[in-house]
Formats: structure tokens, sequence, C-alpha cells
């Protein structure tokens, strides 16, 4: 077997996009010898542009199968699964494969960037971007040398190329997947539920994924999700922690009085109150408790989390607030890409008008609208699965009004749908505009449901690329779709 990390070692980048920029840059900074492959003529014929070395992914399978090539190892960008056609080639090759945070922890701790960096890692279903902004204001906050990076901001690889002690780390099950040498400072598993089951092929590999975070020194499991929770007894750490929404015991961060409270790596310390964290709900206190674990991990004191969290500003598309218009709030949380996501934004509210629908990526709704059903007062649907989430609520909320939204190509779809639908808005299917379209018809209905008092809430459920580019995309549709209708 060829050392994939020597001089000279012949290497195939498997995708072009951002996270293939940034593996090809530390493999020039290694010396290695680097092939891209990608489906994209364009993007191959950028990078042939730029002086790389480049073949369509087509010819690169045949290649990896070859024996006279030789590659030392395949880099895959993070959505490639293991089931990808180039990447079983390669396993059944023999090619090692890894992610492009796999290559930055060995470069990491083979020194090739100076001292190694310690590495705070956050995943989970749902909550890792604010967990991991809330990690990096403490760290900023107490004055520690910190990157964000990741699933947010840079690259890991991009990162280390800048000066700094600790690396917030926010990493995704794909992510995971590929970076099985990963050995952080310290890790937390926010809590797993259904997700991304179209690439990971059971929940059993999906929760073994998300494990990897808790394989370094510390590992912080979230008490109140059985299934992060289950991870805590297994988990490899020298020091295991948990944290809850109720009161902590030794061993554990908590609310008590109104307040976090850290028994894990202080005896009994009060760290902020809970009426100071900006982010709504439920939700909010757990992401704060997860930092907060990470950071008292590494010594942030209470005062330095306290200022992070009073001064923290959620970001773009998590629970934003649009506007309020007579008496109702409108709210943005398109990122909520999955139910579990949904549920814990739809119970942050007392009374909402959900607009929900998309790709469900393989995840079952049903135990989220059961657990939803005594806050809604009306739901509009969106999307391809829109008829899995209205079959669902006819189960559970039968009593609540349903209005679907139908572009053209589909529009004689819910005929066929045994639910509860006071009315159907049909829109027509106008290709690059249908995203706008959907959700102001949306909007449009919701406003119809919607009371004074009452929350009309963007929680999707599912991804968003049936009708918009992304879940950025589809949250700048309903707030344009809002104002509009304020005007």
């Amino acid at each position: 077997m060829l050392d994939p990390l020597r001089s000279g070692a012949p290497v195939l980048v498997a995708g072009g996009g951002v996270t293939g920029r940034a593996v090809l840059a530390a493999l020039t900074r290694l010396g290695a010898t680097a092939t891209l492959c990608d489906d994209n003529p364009a993007t191959l014929r950028s990078y042939a542009d730029s002086g790389v070395s480049t073949v369509p992914t087509s010819v690169a399978i045949q290649q990896i199968s070859d024996p006279q090539t030789r590659y030392a190892l395949a880099v895959a960008s993070p959505g490639f699964s293991p089931a990808t056609p180039l990447l079983a080639a390669a396993a059944a090759a023999g090619v090692p494969i890894w992610g492009d945070v796999e290559l930055a922890w060995r470069l990491d701790a083979a020194g090739c960037y100076g001292p190694p960096r310690r590495w705070l890692v956050v995943t989970g279903t749902n909550g890792k971007t604010t967990t991991t902004s809330m990690l990096h204001a403490m760290l900023t906050a107490a004055d520690r040398s910190s990157l964000l990076c990741g699933n947010i901001g840079s690259p890991v690889l991009d990162a280390l190329g800048e000066p700094a002690d600790l690396l917030a780390v926010e990493l995704s099950s794909f992510q995971l997947h590929w970076a099985p040498s990963l050995r952080p400072e310290a890790g937390v598993v926010l809590n797993i539920a259904e997700d991304h089951l179209d690439w990971h092929p059971t929940m059993a590999e999906y929760t073994a994924a998300k494990a990897r975070a808790l394989t370094g020194r510390v590992a912080v499991v979230g008490l109140d999700d059985s299934r992060a929770a289950g991870l805590l007894d297994t988990a490899p750490a020298q020091v295991r922690a948990g944290f809850r929404l109720g009161e902590p015991a030794v061993g554990e961060l908590g609310v008590r009085g109104g307040a976090l409270v850290d028994r894990a790596f202080a005896d009994d310390l009060t760290l902020l109150p809970v009426a100071s964290i900006p982010v709504p709900g439920p939700v909010g206190v757990l992401d704060a408790l997860a930092a907060a674990a990470l950071a008292r991990s590494v010594g942030v004191p209470a005062g330095a989390i306290a200022d992070a969290i009073a001064s923290f500003q959620l970001g773009r598309h998590r629970a934003e607030l649009v506007t309020v218009c007579d008496g109702i709030k409108y709210v943005d949380d398109s990122k909520a890409t999955n139910p579990h996501a949904a549920e814990a934004s739809v119970l942050a509210y007392p009374r909402v008008v959900w607009v929900a629908g998309g790709l469900l990526k393989g995840a079952s709704v049903d135990a989220a609208v059961a657990r939803i059903a005594p806050r809604l007062v009306g739901v509009v649907l969106i999307g391809r699965d829109r008829a899995a989430v209205a079959e669902a609520l006819s189960r559970h909320a039968p009593d609540v009004p349903v209005v679907q939204v139908v572009t053209g190509e589909d529009a004689g779809m819910h005929a066929t749908a045994e639910v509860s639908v006071a009315h159907v808005a049909e829109v027509d299917n106008v290709g690059e505009t249908i995203g706008a379209r959907v959700m102001t018809a949306a909007v449009a209905a919701a406003r119809t449901l919607a009371k004074p008092g009452d929350t009309v809430l963007l929680a999707p459920a599912g991804a968003s690329f049936d009708q918009f580019t992304g879940y950025a995309d589809r949250g700048d549709a309903f707030a344009a779709a809002v104002r509009a209708a304020d005007r």
C-alpha cells in the first residue's frame, strides 16, 4: 500500500466544489500529485484552465479500478456516499477513502501547519450551527484564539492555514463518516433523529457516524434525547458529561432556578440566566448548555460564557422574526430541514400556522406531527413530499385546516390523497420562478388561517431542493412574500 501522505503520492479528489478546492490546496502544500474528477464539464474546464489535472468521473471510475493507475488515496467531498459508484470502485480496489476532515485531522496531527490545534466538535441532527456559533462566541469572549470552521464558515483545511489554538468545528454525519481517525479534544452529540436516510443505509450507521465526535478526551451528549444519551456509556473518552433541561446531577449541566448550572466541570457553578438566551424555546437552552459544556471543558470561565450569550445573534433562517403584522408573528425557520428540527421549532410557540413540506429524505414525519398537533391552528403544505405530511395530519390533527399549494405539473395529485384539505392553491409551473410563486401562495393561505396572537412559522421539516436552490432561498422567498403581503 502506498503512503497516501508521502510527497508525490497520486491522489484522486472527488468533487470540485468548495471542499474540493480546499483539498487541492492542502495536497499542493503537501507535494502530492492530485487529479480532480467531477461530473460537471464546466467545473473540469475551470480547474484544467488553472493547471489542475482533471478527468470526468466516469473515467476516474475506470482508472481507480486499474492496478496500473495506483492511486494512493481518494479524498471525497462530504456529499459522496459509500454507495457512489466512484467510491464503491475505490473500496473494491483497496484504495483508502478519506473526507476533507480526515485529511485535515491527519495533516494537523502531523504538525504540517505548526502545533496541532485542539478541536471542539459539534454534531447532531439539529442545532449544530447555533451551538457551534455559541461556542465560538464563548471562546472569543474569553480571549481564546479560536476559529469557526467545518460545516459552518471555512472548510477545516482552510482554517488550518490561520493561527489559532482552538477550532470550533461543526461536523455533519457525512463528514464524520469519512473521518475515522478523528480524536477531538472534546465533542458533543446534541441529538439524533431520522435524517439523511437517503445517504446512510440505516439509522444504526447514521448514529455510528455521529458517535465519532465522542472519541476524544471529553465526550458530551444531550441527555434528554434517548439516542444521544445512549452513546455516553460506550464513548471511549476520559471525561464523559451530559446536559439536560432539568436540574443537573454530578457530571452534568442543566437548569436550576432559572439559570444554567455546571456540575460537570465544576462543583456547582452558575453560568447564566435562561432569560438571557436569545434563541426561543427549549432548543435555545439546550444549544447554550451544549456550547457551554465544550467551553467549560477547556476552561472558559462563567463570565465569558454569560457575556457571549447576552450578545449572541442567531443566524439567518433560524427562528428569524420577519415581521409582526396585525398581531401575527411571521417567523422564518427554513433551516428546520427535518421533522425533528421542525418539531422543536413549532413547540417554541403556543399557536402556530405551520408552513411545511419539501424533501423528507427518507425520514418519517408521523411522530413529530403527533407531538406538535396541539400547537397547530392551521397548516400550509408545499413541496414534493407534502402528501406524507398531510396524511400524518389526517391521523393526528384531523380538525386542523390544511391548505396544499400545488404546482401546475402536479395539480391533480392532491385529488387522490385521503386527507382533510380546506383549500388547494394551484400555481402554474413557470420554471425558475416557481419557488417565489409557491411561497407567495403559501403566505396568502397562511394569512387566511392566522389570527392575532398566532405565529405563521416556516419550519418545513424537509430539504428545499425540489422548488428552491437551498434553505436560504426558501427562507428569502418566504420573507419576501410576507413583506409583499404586508404592503
